[in-house]
């Protein structure tokens, strides 16, 4: 086990209702490759050892989200929505009104976006597997389906993850 996700899932769990968060079994080595081998992409290490504590979460009424308003998927349902973006958007579509970072492709969908998590509204936040070369394999993103805005929020999993904690910890003293 990764001591730095255990330590972020024990954080994450002091601050939530354990049962409301309805999170699964880690995933396997199996469900790794698996996933790998569906999206074509070598999946970030830190997702990795996050998601081998926990598999996501199985989203149902009344279940809490991990951290802002976002529900962990678990990585079946992570090649759904992969598969999903997929017939959705094509990826050399691209709009005049989109905001890209630097460090992301300008591409209105990229197939080497890993959509992890999602807010029940059609937006996705992302581990990018292709960054540009201002960016860092396993950035996070946002992919908002009604806003052009394709900036990172930062440039790992366990930074996204400790920024939110961090914004919850600010909040509670406001």
């Amino acid at each position: 086990m990764n001591s730095q996700a255990d330590n972020l899932w024990k954080c994450i769990i002091e601050k939530k209702d354990r049962d409301a968060l309805n999170l699964q079994p880690g995933a396997t080595a199996e469900e790794f490759q698996l996933i790998e081998n569906t999206l074509g992409v070598t999946l970030p290490e830190e997702m990795k050892s996050f998601y081998s504590v926990y598999n996501g979460q199985a989203w149902d009424v009344g279940v809490e989200s991990f951290v802002r308003n976002l529900t962990l998927s678990p990585l079946a349902e992570i090649m759904d929505n992969w598969l999903f973006l997929q017939e959705e958007f094509d990826p050399d579509d691209l709009l005049p009104d989109i905001e890209y970072g630097v460090e992301v492709q300008p591409l209105l969908w990229h197939k080497k976006w890993i959509p992890i998590a999602e807010n029940g509204g059609g937006d996705y936040l992302c581990l990018d597997t292709d960054p540009t070369e201002q960016g860092v394999v396993g950035q996070v993103l946002y992919f908002w389906h009604d806003w052009g805005k394709r900036t990172t929020d930062a440039k790992s999993l366990f930074e996204f993850i400790e920024n939110c904690l961090n914004e919850e910890n600010d909040s509670n003293f406001e």
